[in-house]
């Protein structure tokens, strides 16, 4: 083994978890029997070794294997050590073009989950270029944010188009700076959460600091699509990608089942003050290579290691009269979660509706188990929700509570359309 990788992979001294999740981009059919070589990425790449070859299951997904990552503490206080290590990975199949992503990030006691979405080969369209992650932004040099307003007044945006919070089906991310000449991509509306939360702070901090960025994260996000702030100057995107102007969405990255789940469980939220209508524009920065008026993301760290909980540390950044508020209206859904937990012995409607949406998931998706379509919820419906929870990454109750009922919808969606756009 190189020297340079010897010393590398003697500073991996604790375990982080990965696992790989391939689809098709047209209807999001899994794809089965996809060969996954996963390597070993030096600091800065000088040197390498190939660490796991994989083969994906009938639900487009790999085993989850243990790799090397630095230490714990690492990600527990700014410093000059990388604190997650990196991978490459390449996936070949049949009939689909190759996908190679570069820099895979590992954090210590946590499972990464890296997405995958593969080209079929008779697709005419120029393939995508290879994926390179960069570096996370706590440990990167990325500028900071340029100071906004946290309410946007109507002479700032133009007129306001939305007269209601709606959770958009899509965001269109422009990944650089608003007025560069760079690509939009069109992202689910959680998936994009998710991304951004996975890039601005680490998965291996306090639940409830994780659980309060991300309100700050979602109330932002819906900010800008509550006031139509660049669609207002004439863009054609919802939000970029730079620091400096937004958030940071790294594409094709790979995020955390913690983070995944937190985000299905509170995807509909976002912060807001009494008498004021519009998501609150909660500008936050790392508060040590950046300080400003908002959220301090390591200070927020702090506050969760001495037991604070999300909603204590959004009032000691934001102040006492910030309040988690839930959006009604949530767009692309065929309908509304009915506001109590499915499970055996419920009957009616809903009950038929997620059954039929499970059994449409169950062409693509196999492993679920097709089940009667009657609106009784038994021991089968159970079993059903069951794998399909177990698949998608969620908590295996065979109980449908909140995040479960969207995760069936958002996933009925996607393979019910032919293409994505």
């Amino acid at each position: 083994m190189p020297n340079l990788l010897k010393a590398a992979q003697e500073n991996l001294v604790d375990r982080g978890k990965l696992q790989i999740d391939v689809a098709s981009t047209i209807g999001l059919i899994p794809v089965t029997n996809a060969k996954i070589e996963i390597t070993f990425r030096s600091p800065g790449g000088e040197s390498q070794r190939v660490m796991e070859t994989l083969n994906t299951n009938i639900s487009g997904q790999s085993e989850v294997v243990e790799l090397p990552a630095p230490a714990f503490e690492y990600s527990q206080e700014p410093g000059e050590v990388q604190p997650y290590s990196e991978y490459d990975i390449l996936v070949t199949a049949p009939g689909y073009e190759s996908v190679f992503i570069e820099g895979t990030q590992i954090l210590p006691d946590v499972t990464a989950i890296q997405p995958i979405r593969m080209v079929p080969q008779e697709v005419e369209k120029a393939p995508e270029e290879d994926i390179v992650i960069p570096e996370h932004t706590l440990f990167g040099d990325y500028p900071p944010k340029i100071e906004e307003d946290e309410i946007k007044r109507s002479e700032d945006t133009g007129e306001i188009i939305l007269s209601r919070v709606v959770i958009p089906e899509t965001i269109v991310v422009h990944d650089g700076l608003p007025n560069e000449n760079a690509p939009n991509y069109y992202v689910s509306y959680k998936d994009y959460i998710k991304n951004v939360v996975s890039s601005e702070i680490y998965a291996t901090w306090p639940e409830s600091t994780i659980y309060a960025n991300t309100l700050a994260i979602l109330s932002f996000t819906l900010n800008r699509v509550y006031t139509e702030w660049y669609r207002g100057q004439g863009k054609n995107f919802t939000i970029t990608s730079s620091t400096a102007y937004d958030q940071k969405w790294m594409r094709g990255r790979n995020i955390y089942s913690n983070i995944d789940y937190l985000v299905d469980s509170i995807f509909a939220n976002y912060l807001s003050r009494p008498g004021v209508q519009q998501p609150i524009f909660t500008s936050y920065c790392n508060g040590t290579t950046a300080t400003c008026s908002g959220l301090s993301q390591w200070g927020s760290k702090y506050l969760g290691d001495q037991g604070y909980s999300a909603i204590e540390i959004i009032r000691y950044y934001y102040g006492n009269n910030m309040y988690i508020n839930t959006a009604e209206d949530i767009s692309g859904i065929p309908s509304s979660w009915p506001g109590y937990n499915l499970t055996i012995g419920s009957t009616g409607n809903k009950v038929l509706q997620m059954q039929r949406q499970l059994n449409r998931i169950a062409q693509n998706y196999p492993a679920i188990p097709k089940i009667a379509e009657d609106g009784v919820f038994g021991r089968e419906t159970a079993n059903a929700v069951r794998v399909f929870q177990s698949v998608f990454g969620l908590p295996a109750s065979g109980i449908v509570d909140y995040p479960t009922w969207y995760k069936i919808s958002a996933i009925y969606v996607a393979v019910t359309r032919i293409a994505e756009p």
